[in-house]
């Protein structure tokens, strides 16, 4: 398999196997002029099996995003072929409209213009709580 190199771009690397394509598609990516490889199920000595997104233009992306799907991941930014910089989102703080609260009494379930905001409450586990009515989100 022949994968070419990125002039300038994003790899998205550490992707826990299997997640690449919800990365993508949380990414809108498939909205994207440019070019796109995802890798599955590659080798890796860190976690056995992993997923690698490799975007060949530098585009705006939510690291928030990209830290709640996967706290482990590695994001390198690459200018004229060469590694500019190397990112490792982790679990945000905050999270805002990328989940929803699943509580049916929540005031976000009638109040729709409202923005769904979790707190980070449990950063070793993880959990995630909705700010109006402490629910768990779920991952």
């Amino acid at each position: 398999m022949i994968i070419g190199s990125i002039k300038d771009g994003i790899v998205i690397d550490h992707i826990p196997a299997g997640r690449a394509m919800e990365l993508y598609k949380y990414l809108n990516l498939e909205h994207a002029d440019c070019e796109v490889a995802i890798i599955k199920n590659a080798q890796s000595k860190k976690l056995g099996r992993k997923d690698v997104l490799k975007i060949n233009e530098i585009l705006d992306i939510n690291y928030e995003l990209l830290g709640y799907i996967a706290p482990d991941i590695t994001v390198n930014i690459i200018r004229d072929g060469q590694k500019a910089q190397k990112l490792h989102p982790g679990l945000p703080e905050t999270i805002t409209d990328m989940i929803k609260c699943k509580n049916p009494r929540c005031i976000t379930t009638t109040e729709q213009e409202l923005p769904q905001i979790f707190k980070l409450t449990d950063k070793e586990n993880g959990v995630y709580r909705c700010l109006y009515c402490d629910t768990i989100a779920s991952r």
